[in-house]
């Protein structure tokens, strides 16, 4: 790979280059939280797109579901590509950085490699990192989110107003006591569970009967939210394994890792959790096998999310919850990355049918738009499983993240919100499977559902170099999210 340098920065030659410039311009006018909209053709190169007439099978889906679902039929666009980010503006000043980064590292546990960037504030979309030496701060477009975070964006005026006035109320008063907004929290989850269809519920389901409702726990984090998870599986299942499946991410701490199965991850933490059982996503065949009587519980993310954005097939979690219904194992999914309104449906089992439902959900990134929470939402019978001292925390469920988690709801189940997520969905797919086509030998097909997307780099070092050139051209981003 080629790069000269000019005035404006460095610009970028080589096979690369060609797929950056595709990526960059899908980047810029697909961002969740804004699209740019031009009355015009989709253009790739020399290529431009033209109406098709819809396939048969399609009849009966709407439109942006036609447009998801199809493949190598093209349809025409409102939507221009976008012409900024062509030169790099961001090259990073790491020596005027050296002072600050240095700082922060001889007091700071070196967990995570970063780029020199120190951020300061955020505005929406954008983050803004303080140069020193230079008179204003950097803008960048935020392509993580916080991964997968802030849903809402960031420096929310409404959030930051509900902070503000909770914190001047109550902020903490354990969980020794009731308090207003983890009840108002549990009861919201529990009733958009009703109306958006999950944990066996079809949409548009009534109340439940008292004492018949989901029931929810309030935590910190989505590891917190899956170690609960799994103790309860534990109290309510009559066996003891536990099974998880190749590539899945569900946490740091030790029940979480012992179900992570990357040896990046446990090696350094061996002997973990016993009597963990990894299986294979999709495969049906195993199934009998994996899942056995001496089973407590079966966790699994429906759409994989740092495993490569791998969705699990409708068919093969309906047949895992008719085996673990077959077991008594309690069947956990993990929907910190795909849950909330990010695949368009409240819970990404909820586009699914009821006999694909799981006994427990767990939730926590985008639920409180950066403030620290997590929590487990489960069916019934796993809830009178649970007594009192069977599980407990000091910070989660306190007045001021469940309010805010309270108020992002809300906003996160309005119907234009939805309308907004397929639009922009449709757009992505069509884009990236443009670029895949168009540079198969380099891009896969894009995979996904909703606004959990992903796209596979035919080699790692290209996937390194993309997110490099992106930095530099203000959209930082992660390699496992290109």
């Amino acid at each position: 790979m080629a790069t000269h340098h000019s005035g404006y920065g460095t610009n970028v030659e080589g096979p690369i280059s060609s797929v950056w410039r595709a990526l960059q311009r899908c980047h810029e006018a697909v961002h969740a939280m804004g699209v740019e909209r031009i009355a015009t053709d989709i253009r790739l190169g020399t290529r431009t797109d033209k109406h098709t007439e819809s396939p048969a099978w399609s009849q009966g889906l709407s439109e942006n579901e036609r447009k998801r679902e199809s493949r190598g039929v093209r349809f025409s666009s409102s939507y221009a590509p976008c012409t900024k980010y062509m030169r790099a503006t961001h090259v990073e000043p790491s020596v005027k950085l050296d002072d600050a980064v240095h700082r922060y590292r001889e007091t700071t546990l070196g967990t995570y490699v970063r780029p020199p960037i120190v951020f300061s504030h955020g505005r929406g979309l954008d983050l803004f990192a303080t140069v020193p030496g230079e008179a204003q701060s950097r803008r960048y477009l935020d392509f993580t989110g916080g991964i997968a975070v802030n849903a809402l964006g960031h420096a929310d005026p409404q959030v930051a107003a509900i902070a503000a006035e909770q914190a001047a109320q109550l902020v903490h008063c354990s969980n020794l006591y009731y308090n207003t907004w983890s009840g108002e929290l549990a009861h919201r989850l529990a009733s958009m569970t009703r109306e958006h269809g999950g944990l066996g519920l079809a949409p548009q389901s009534p109340p439940a009967a008292s004492g018949q409702d989901v029931r929810a726990f309030i935590a910190n984090s989505g590891t917190e939210a899956n170690e609960a998870a799994l103790k309860f599986a534990r109290k309510a299942a009559k066996g003891t394994a536990l099974v998880c499946f190749q590539h899945a991410f569900h946490g740091r701490t030790m029940g979480a890792l012992s179900v992570t199965p990357n040896a990046k991850y446990q090696a350094p933490f061996l002997p973990l959790v016993g009597d963990v059982r990894v299986g294979t996503l999709n495969d049906m065949a195993q199934l009998e096998s994996l899942v056995t009587e001496d089973v407590a519980g079966v966790i699994v993310e429906p759409i994989q999310g740092e495993g490569g954005i791998l969705p699990a097939q409708v068919e093969w979690l309906t047949a895992l919850r008719q085996r673990c219904t077959a077991v008594g194992a309690a069947l956990i999914y993990d929907e910190i990355q795909c849950g909330l309104f990010r695949t368009g449906h409240m819970w990404c089992h909820s586009a699914m049918p009821v006999e694909a439902h799981p006994d427990m959900v767990t939730m926590a990134k985008p639920l409180a738009n950066g403030f620290p929470i997590g929590a487990v939402l489960m069916r019934p019978h796993i809830a009178h499983a649970i007594a009192a001292g069977d599980h407990g925390t000091t910070f989660g469920g306190g007045p001021l993240t469940c309010r805010i988690a309270h108020h992002v709801l809300g906003r996160l189940g309005e119907p234009r919100m939805k309308e907004h997520i397929d639009s922009v969905s449709t757009y992505l797919f069509e884009r990236l499977e443009r670029i895949s086509e168009a540079f198969s030998d380099m891009v896969s097909a894009p995979r996904g559902r909703g606004l959990i997307v992903g796209i596979s780099m035919r080699s790692a070092p290209w996937a390194g170099e993309v997110v490099r050139l992106a930095r530099e051209r203000v959209t930082p981003c992660a390699s496992s999210r290109v």
